[in-house]
């Protein structure tokens, strides 16, 4: 719930950028609304105000959310949704609810935290991102609510207690990759730096981990699902 609304408030500085760059508010409405992805959303729209064509507007756009296709497939895994429930699920994968479902004991909670992060932030996108866009001829500079801020901060919270409980090759994974994007953002178009970045996870692949595997939803802390069941008080 706290995620949802916190990020979901960020839609304000979506609304505003997009009117600024010359989508009316119904236009940038429908952007939160069926494209809902907030970094793909910004980039599109930020080639638009510099002068770029709606094509090349699209293509960064798409490029920077093609991470949302290798988190469907492991959060397919997780949910074990199938048919309507599945396709419905595909348009709330991003990184928030990625980030928040991922992190829970078993399936059954794993499914709670992608429908309610996923409900929550979705209406709270859209919602800011109408105020945002209505209210831009009213505040000259959206940017002084610090907003932008949100999304790393979250985040960095979500990212510390695999930080804090991985050995040194999570930090080693966790370095290279911050190193990577780092490295190429200033080089690279928006969306390469993030995809360039996962690559850091071959490490992993470098000789046997050192480190406990971390449970994950579709696999219990210990035992069998029943024994971990029982052990519960």
């Amino acid at each position: 719930m706290g995620i949802g609304v916190a990020v979901g408030a960020a839609g304000l500085a979506f609304g505003t950028a997009a009117v600024a760059a010359g989508l009316s508010p119904a236009q940038s409405v429908f952007m939160s609304l069926f494209m809902f992805t907030g970094a793909s959303q910004f980039a599109l729209v930020g080639v638009v105000a510099g002068g770029g064509s709606l094509v090349a507007g699209a293509a960064g756009a798409l490029l920077l959310g093609a991470r949302n296709t290798l988190y469907g497939l492991r959060l397919a895994d997780v949910l074990g949704w199938r048919g309507a429930r599945r396709a419905l699920a595909a348009h709330g994968v991003i990184d928030e609810t990625t980030a928040v479902t991922l992190v829970q004991p078993d399936r059954e909670s794993a499914r709670t935290a992608f429908v309610t992060t996923y409900a929550v932030l979705g209406s709270f996108w859209v919602a800011t991102t109408l105020v945002g866009a209505l209210a831009t001829e009213r505040v000259s500079d959206i940017g002084a609510f610090g907003l932008d801020a949100v999304g790393p901060a979250i985040f960095l919270a979500l990212l510390w207690p695999r930080l804090r409980e991985g050995g040194g090759r999570t930090w080693l994974i966790a370095g290279a990759g911050a190193g990577l994007a780092l490295a190429a953002t200033p080089l690279l178009p928006a969306g390469v730096p993030v995809l360039l970045a996962a690559s850091a996870a071959l490490i992993a692949l470098a000789g046997p981990s050192a480190d406990p595997p971390a449970p994950t939803a579709a696999e219990p802390a210990s035992g069998s699902g029943a024994a971990s069941r029982e052990a519960r008080p």
